[in-house]
């Protein structure tokens, strides 16, 4: 019940962001370069210094390597299938592998609603992450879900923008915001009917998850980080980083 709250809590980021965006507008770039370097740094430490030491105590070096080359492979295989999104400026939209499913010149309501499902998906290995670390400890699935809401934030900024420039009402937007952001506990509940199964699925659990995080952080939050100003990312990163190994 502990995993599925903090996943509720992580996957409702996508809203705050939707939300921001309709109260304040989008935030500046050093505002967002902070946010994102501050949850990468988060992000790296808790799978460096403690998901992989944590898979191999409960597997082996083995099932740590193969199911945090999982996490990678998964991930990977939503980026290269599914529409995503990341904003490389304060105000512009990137939209990756738009070519395969058509939609360089898509109408801006459907574009919003291909990045929500793409996004959605992502949220599934991000829960998995969180329940993964509370079967380790539970302040380790805390850290895990305060650092995914983090990043939930700009996601939500990415969904809202073009569900809004496409006319979608206020309300719908945010509801939809929510549902990719309830993605989240759906995968927490599914990793931890796997996880019970044995302590070796809790070694390769965790390990997913830290390959997965890995993916994402330098896939995603560093080079976006960057994009916004480099130095201000450099800073919430270091800091995102010591935090997670002075709490580990």
């Amino acid at each position: 019940m502990e995993g599925l709250l903090y996943s509720f809590l992580a996957g409702t980021g996508t809203t705050v962001g939707a939300l921001l965006l309709f109260i304040v507008g989008r935030p500046g770039k050093n505002s967002l370069s902070v946010l994102l370097g501050f949850a990468g740094g988060i992000m790296l430490g808790i799978s460096v210094f403690e998901l992989l030491p944590e898979a191999v105590d409960f597997g082996n070096m083995a099932t740590a390597i193969i199911g945090f080359l999982l996490g990678c492979g998964m991930m990977y295989a939503i980026d290269r299938l599914l529409p995503h999104s990341h904003m490389s400026s304060g105000d512009v939209l990137v939209v990756e592998n738009p070519e395969k499913i058509g939609l360089e010149k898509a109408p801006m309501l459907r574009l919003g609603y291909l990045i929500l499902f793409g996004i959605a998906l992502h949220n599934l290995p991000e829960g998995l992450a969180i329940g993964a670390g509370l079967e380790a400890s539970p302040e380790l699935g805390m850290m895990i879900a305060i650092a995914i809401g983090l990043h939930n934030v700009p996601e939500g900024l990415a969904i809202a923008g073009p569900l809004k420039a496409g006319g979608l009402p206020v309300g719908k937007v945010l509801l939809l915001t929510l549902l990719a952001g309830l993605m989240a506990p759906l995968g927490t509940a599914i990793g931890l009917l796997v996880i019970h199964i044995s302590p070796v699925m809790v070694g390769g659990a965790l390990a997913f998850a830290a390959g997965a995080m890995v993916y994402i952080v330098n896939d995603e939050l560093i080079p976006q980080a960057n994009d916004l100003n480099s130095h201000m990312a450099n800073g919430g990163l270091i800091v995102g980083l010591l935090l997670a190994f002075a709490l580990f």
